[in-house]
């Protein structure tokens, strides 16, 4: 990811209402994950989803391959691994979580990436993953942020279906907003990553947090979450 995009979204991702939400889904997710056990943010950037796993009790380090990423999450008191997803240099199966947000769409050979994370998770260790769906949907705001794909749910399930690992879930996420984002991103010349005025951003996260409860996850979305596992 561009090193400025990297900055960019440091600067906001506390407050932005998308941001805001994923933590929230990670915060669920991983929820049932041991206390104290060791837990990967794999293409961490500075470091949100880090802190949610360490407020959960884990004991979570940032895996982040670009340095301004590293830096900011250092900066904000975190471990901090720097290293590359495709050769993570982590040992065999000490890990009960692994979260991949953002990161998969990056990366050229993301079924060795995908093959990392299995090998670094423990037996019964789960990872956690959201990639941008909908090849349709590429626009200026993909290159931009440096996407090499996006993925449908055939692909993903295909790329996450590495052995040992087993597809639990793959869902839709910010399905009622999809029809909003595809329109500015049709229009749009570089990233659509901004920092609305605070009924704007509030207004957001209130659509997108109403997908918790709503049944719309199979509908199409900006987003793909997925859930896996390493088998026993």
């Amino acid at each position: 990811m561009d090193p400025a995009e990297v900055r960019k979204l440091a600067a906001v991702e506390r407050r932005h209402w998308w941001y805001a939400e994923r933590r929230t889904l990670v915060r669920r997710l991983a929820a049932d994950a041991e206390r104290g056990s060791l837990a990967l943010d794999i293409g961490a950037a500075g470091g949100g989803n880090t802190e949610v796993l360490r407020d959960l009790g884990l004991h979570a380090v940032a895996v982040e391959y670009g340095e301004d990423g590293a830096a900011i999450a250092r900066g904000r008191g975190l471990p901090v691994l720097r290293g590359d997803a495709e050769a993570l240099p982590i040992k065999d199966s000490v890990a009960s979580t692994a979260v991949a947000f953002d990161l998969l769409e990056h990366v050229r050979d993301d079924v060795t990436a995908v093959r990392e994370m299995a090998r670094v998770l423990r037996p019964g260790g789960q990872l956690l993953v959201a990639v941008p769906a909908d090849p349709r949907l590429w626009s200026a705001h993909d290159e931009a942020v440096g996407h090499v794909r996006r993925y449908t749910r055939d692909s993903l399930g295909s790329v996450l279906e590495q052995p040992p690992l087993h597809v639990e879930t793959v869902r839709s996420w910010n399905v009622l907003l999809r029809p909003v984002v595809r329109l500015r991103r049709s229009r749009a010349t570089g990233s659509d990553l901004d920092d609305p005025p605070s009924v704007v951003n509030a207004a957001l996260r209130a659509v997108v947090a109403a997908e918790r409860v709503l049944p719309v996850s199979r509908l199409p979305g900006v987003t793909l979450i997925a859930t896996a596992r390493r088998r026993s």
